[in-house]
């Protein structure tokens, strides 16, 4: 198997804890992460990954205090802001992926001009999970299927995911040291292989990252068959 995946998703858990350790406003911690993914995206792109996905505002974070939600809607238009111009120069594709309803015009308008500004890089494909989760895109797919007229079926659901544009992830990571999914790309997570770091994610970093590839490398993925089936079908020449 390829011991580079190609589509990394990230849960980016840790950074009100990493904040509280410090005595720091929570919304202190979301700023230091914001640099652990720049550092990410750099070295996911260095290494060859094509697609990374991270999940930055769940659905249910609605449910968080007050101001810690405010800080984050401002952290967000500004690190757009700020992001978008190097994101475009080092060939990053920006895709925003939930549900709009409920954002501010500011958001809104932030997360439509940074998708257009880097529309026509390939390098790596960024998907931002923002607003998101996983069971509001199951029920928005098969709305979709059903307006279309169209009977349901698993190709015909995924066809009308939100993450329909890019293939599902081959490793997710949490970190943070939580070991639960918290419904996210709960669809497309179906044969993913799991990597959970104890790292906050402010303190994650490359030498993390290289870990978790390279436990993803040892794994064998056999999506139902048998390690035989797997050895047998890796033995097969390409295009025989």
């Amino acid at each position: 198997m390829n011991p580079i995946p190609n589509h990394i998703a990230i849960v980016m858990d840790g950074n009100g804890r990493w904040a509280s350790k410090r005595c720091l406003p929570r919304v202190a911690g979301h700023k230091q992460g914001v640099g652990s993914l720049r550092r990410c995206v750099k070295a996911c792109a260095q290494r060859g990954v094509k697609v990374l996905t991270v999940f930055a505002f769940s659905s249910e974070n609605w449910n968080r205090p007050v101001e810690e939600v405010s800080g984050l809607m401002s952290l967000f238009t500004m690190a757009l802001a700020r992001e978008v111009p190097r994101l475009k120069a080092d060939g990053v594709q920006l895709h925003f992926v939930g549900d709009r309803a409920g954002l501010s015009p500011k958001v809104l308008s932030g997360i439509d001009s940074a998708q257009a500004a880097t529309a026509s890089n390939s390098r790596l494909v960024l998907n931002i999970c923002f607003n998101y989760g996983g069971r509001w895109d199951i029920v928005q797919a098969a709305a979709k299927v059903v307006a279309q007229g169209r009977p349901i079926s698993e190709a015909a659901l995924s066809s009308a995911m939100a993450m329909a544009h890019v293939a599902d992830p081959d490793l997710v990571i949490r970190t943070g040291g939580e070991q639960r999914i918290s419904n996210f790309l709960l669809w497309q997570t179906a044969y993913s292989e799991f990597y959970f770091s104890d790292r906050l994610w402010p303190e994650f970093d490359e030498a993390e990252l290289d870990l978790a590839i390279q436990s993803f490398g040892q794994r064998e993925r056999r999506f139902g068959k048998t390690s035989d089936q797997v050895l047998a079908q890796a033995s097969v020449p390409a295009g025989a």
